[in-house]
């Protein structure tokens, strides 16, 4: 059942094949699978899930249930630059939801959707362990802290020329 997205790439089917060969034999096959489904994909999308439910062998429900319960694994498309805002205690409290409804604001979006043009992805996330910084919000890897709403348009101008 090679359709879809995984008939989109043959090159990346072929991969997903070969990992699925792998694992399949080996007890807790599902997770580093699903991984490494992400990481060729870069998400999980319902026909990769359904493809290996049937190599697997399991309800395509066991899959789904899997993805959408662990917070590394996503059904979404993510954009080239992942927004996590922290919404933890300290962040709320000094201001993170004024933050995060500035986001949605300048990139026109909602929590966990990502811009027509694929590149900013955002999501609001629990304590990023820099409470001292609090409001403070990731992209990918890159820390800013102590945020306003009057600092969000100027960073993300920086990543849209990009």
């Amino acid at each position: 059942m090679a359709t879809s997205v995984l008939a989109n790439d043959s090159q990346k089917f072929a991969e997903l094949q070969k990992v699925i060969a792998q694992y399949k034999e080996q007890e807790g096959a599902l997770m580093p699978i699903l991984h490494r489904a992400q990481e060729i994909y870069g998400y999980l999308p319902l026909d990769v899930q359904n493809y290996i439910a049937e190599e697997l062998g399991i309800p395509l429900t066991d899959i789904y249930g899997v993805a959408t319960f662990y917070s590394q694994f996503t059904l979404k498309p993510k954009g080239k630059y992942t927004i996590g805002i922290c919404m933890g205690t300290a962040c709320y409290v000094k201001g993170a939801q004024k933050v995060l409804d500035k986001l949605q604001e300048v990139l026109n979006i909602g929590v966990g959707d990502t811009t027509d043009d694929g590149k900013f992805t955002l999501d609001a996330t629990r304590c990023l362990g820099a409470c001292g910084l609090a409001p403070v919000m990731m992209i990918n890897d890159q820390v800013y802290g102590r945020l306003s709403p009057d600092d969000i348009e100027g960073i993300i101008s920086k990543y849209k020329d990009e």
